[in-house]
């Protein structure tokens, strides 16, 4: 994992707070935060991270552009990893250390550490995706997100898209605090190695078109969907990613798997980036709004490769625009996925016109430069309040 070099001179503090983080867990918010670090590391800006962790040793990792601390996790009912009176006291440590405190949402217990410290300090928060799946409990939960959010100077939401459709970030009490920042990546993260391996390695010939997917397989992926699109074409379709439960996965997946598809598995970056430079497009069947965003979306703009996508009103809809960089599709609609693979397939000049628009694109809405930037202003906004 590529990383920028630390500067020692670094003086806004900022104290970045999530469930969880590398080298534990890895996701899209994970990610994400990572990226902002980043690309504001070279802002004057200094960070830390607050996360637990199942076997949280080392405590403290320094990282050249972030130090890492982290604090048992002593249960995780549903998702929502809590820690104990430690992680109280560490965590009131760490804010009196900061400036800002930068909460990523959603992560209850983040919520209770911020109410119930009593810490002062200046706090915004990231507004990564709705409470989706855990509607019963969020009832209960609802009064505690109410309060957490009063108290934010600004509420940051991914995108327009997302910001319209969601019920939470509509409520006019929040509407003077909300601040659009997309997610984005820096370029200098990547390894920018190659290696003529890889894709024998994974059974793909040189030269040979292939979609890709990306990214790691959870219940709202559509990989159902996605490989149901695959029966009903003769087009190789590469599935890189890590399984975290088996049992999350549809039995459909044995029964449709065929010759066209190939399962990678866990992908390194290395292997990530040589994927994505040989795919001819990135497809992400997500159904559900728990694709809030879709961080792979960004990979591919970078790369300048064409998206197919599904319509679920969040922020895939946002980075990958219809008829412009790549084809969004009704969600678990297979036929409709297979017919966008074999539109592009067909049609080069279509597949190189959507590909340079996408890279445009990032450079003016998701390039590490622009993320940094949005979120300097913002830091520098809130501090002088």
């Amino acid at each position: 994992m590529a990383i920028l070099n630390y500067n020692e001179s670094l003086k806004m503090k900022i104290l970045h707070v999530y469930r969880s983080y590398y080298p534990d867990t890895s996701g899209g918010i994970e990610e994400s935060l990572r990226q902002i670090i980043l690309s504001t590391s070279n802002q004057n800006i200094q960070s830390r991270i607050f996360t637990l962790s199942e076997k949280p040793w080392p405590k403290k990792i320094i990282e050249p552009n972030v130090t890492i601390y982290r604090y048992k996790s002593w249960i995780a009912p549903a998702s929502c990893n809590i820690g104990g009176f430690k992680s109280f006291k560490g965590f009131i440590e760490l804010a009196e250390w900061a400036d800002i405190i930068h909460y990523h949402y959603p992560w209850p217990f983040g919520d209770l550490l911020h109410l119930i410290s009593g810490i002062k300090k200046p706090a915004l928060l990231t507004y990564h995706s709705d409470i989706v799946r855990q509607k019963f409990l969020f009832n209960f939960y609802k009064p505690l997100m109410k309060k957490l959010l009063k108290k934010m100077h600004f509420i940051v939401a991914t995108s327009p898209n997302y910001y319209n459709t969601s019920i939470t970030l509509n409520d006019p009490i929040y509407h003077k605090n909300i601040k659009i920042i997309p997610l984005g990546i820096n370029e200098i993260s990547y390894t920018k190695k190659n290696s003529d391996n890889i894709l024998k390695k994974f059974g793909i010939k040189k030269n040979e078109i292939f979609f890709l997917f990306l990214g790691v397989i959870r219940y709202y992926k559509g990989i159902d969907v996605l490989i149901e699109a695959a029966s009903l074409s003769n087009t190789k379709i590469v599935i890189a990613g890590s399984l975290p439960k088996q049992k999350e996965l549809p039995n459909r997946f044995k029964k449709l798997r065929n010759q066209n598809i190939i399962f990678t598995g866990y992908v390194n970056d290395i292997e990530k980036e040589h994927l994505l430079k040989n795919c001819l497009a990135v497809v992400l069947p997500s159904h559900l709004r728990s694709e809030a965003f879709g961080m792979v979306l960004v990979e591919a703009s970078m790369h300048g490769k064409p998206m197919i996508t599904c319509e679920i009103g969040t922020g895939t809809s946002f980075v990958n625009i219809n008829g412009l960089t790549g084809i969004v599709v009704p969600p678990r609609k297979p036929e409709s996925i297979a017919e966008a693979i074999e539109k592009l397939k067909a049609n080069p000049p279509l597949v190189n016109k959507f590909g340079k628009a996408a890279r445009i694109r990032y450079e003016k809405k998701f390039s590490g430069l622009k993320l940094g930037n949005a979120y300097k202003n913002l830091y520098e906004s809130i501090l002088k309040l």
